[in-house]
């Protein structure tokens, strides 16, 4: 069968043009509502957290739904791992509206699939234990998440779903990794792709300037108060130097605060630190990495996203392992559909979970003939060295458990959602 037979008879949700709540017609107003409606009642999803010490003294909180009976006994129920957007977390609408169904059994529709999700450093209630934060192309602490979660359920196929700029670091490891991929399959929605393109349409336009980059500037802002004690005490670290600067900015951009936080502390060096927001910007581009990837691998975007600048078709029609949808509405990450609200008062759904759920359910089915083993048997070899499960040759890539089984609580920082 070849991939695009496969797709056309295994997404019928694809079949038709996604069509946008009449109410919600452009990606203006599709994202807004991703940021300001209220998602608490609906898609409820409870996670136990586990944190991992990572080799630099970082730390990343693996969020986990509860297993069931019928999941726990089943060693190769499959298994979404989950990357979040630029200051988000489990808790995220989201990301709970892809969970909720997928971890469900079959019997109600769902793939009885068990799911993680890996909280960024400082995010969603992670503390802030190294002078390194996240960014859009740092890719060693989701190959750290995935070193830990294969060894946990090492007869288990691992599926990655990504958002935004989470989408942008899934995009970037899968690339980077080729065959050695320890996911069977991904999907990745909204990824921003070109950092560079982004960060012209996002300044260089008012009405974005003062509205999507201000607010994510801000979110990140928020985020770096949150974590202030902790940083205070990191002494000669080129974060906490830069931190006052970044504070003192007054209702920054989102590319104000990457000059004085993200291009610093967003990584490991090489190669950061860098010299200009530009910089990292070039090199931060999951564009880049499309050649590489060498699994089934799905990503949808909407037209009129009115963060993502640039999409890829060229570099995606020439990798057989990918799948690009794009639709005309959408915005950032929204894809509502529907009536004004849904049952019992809830806001409308989002049409992105139909193409997801159908893309893993179909990866699922011919999963044995994707790649050779899984687990432990898949990757580059492991070792334990100094009190940590570490890669060969890899020196940032490892985990210790420090904490495991709470349940989690929300950050402290006022954020905005749905970014």
């Amino acid at each position: 069968m070849s991939f695009r037979t496969f797709v056309e008879s295994r997404m019928p949700s694809l079949s038709k043009p996604y069509k946008p709540c009449w109410w919600l017609p452009t990606g203006h107003v599709q994202t807004a509502y991703c940021v300001m409606a209220n998602f608490d009642a609906v898609d409820t999803v409870v996670y136990k957290r586990t944190l991992l010490r990572l080799p630099d003294g970082g730390t990343i909180g693996l969020d986990f739904t509860p297993v069931t009976p019928t999941r726990d006994q089943d060693e190769t129920a499959p298994v979404i791992v989950v990357l979040h957007g630029l200051s988000g977390g489990s808790q995220e609408s989201y990301v709970r509206s892809i969970l909720a169904t997928a971890c469900a059994p079959e019997s109600e529709g769902g793939l009885g699939a068990r799911a993680v999700v890996v909280n960024f450093r400082g995010c969603c209630g992670v503390p802030l234990t190294s002078p390194q934060f996240y960014s859009a192309g740092h890719t060693d602490d989701i190959r750290s998440a995935l070193l830990y979660i294969s060894a946990k359920y090492p007869k288990a196929p691992l599926l990655g779903v990504g958002f935004s700029l989470g989408a942008n670091v899934l995009t970037r490891y899968v690339g980077e990794e080729g065959v050695n991929s320890r996911l069977k399959a991904a999907a990745v929605l909204a990824c921003p792709w070109d950092i560079v393109a982004n960060s012209r349409q996002l300044e260089g336009r008012a009405f974005n300037r003062e509205v999507y980059s201000r607010a994510m500037g801000g979110n990140l802002i928020a985020l770096l108060k949150s974590h202030l004690p902790a940083i205070e005490k990191m002494d000669g670290s080129l974060l906490k130097q830069e931190t006052p600067k970044a504070l003192a900015l007054k209702k920054p951009s989102l590319k104000e605060v990457d000059e004085h936080m993200v291009r610093v502390a967003g990584g490991s060096s090489p190669p950061f630190p860098f010299p200009t927001a530009d910089a990292y910007y070039a090199w931060a581009g999951s564009h880049q990495k499309v050649p590489g990837i060498q699994i089934p691998f799905l990503a949808v975007n909407s037209i009129d996203d009115p963060i993502v600048a640039e999409i890829p078709y060229e570099a995606c029609s020439q990798n057989p392992w990918v799948c690009l949808v794009t639709t005309e509405h959408g915005g950032h990450l929204g894809w509502f559909e529907g009536d004004l609200i849904g049952r019992e008062g809830t806001p409308p759904h989002r049409w992105i979970k139909k193409p997801v759920l159908e893309w893993f359910a179909g990866v699922l089915d011919i999963v044995d003939q994707i790649g050779a083993g899984s687990g432990t048997d898949v990757g580059n070899p492991r070792e334990v060295k100094d009190g940590f499960v570490v890669e060969i040759d890899h020196p940032f890539v490892g985990y210790r458990v420090i904490q495991s089984g709470m349940e989690i609580t929300a950050g402290t920082a006022k954020l905005l959602k749905g970014l």
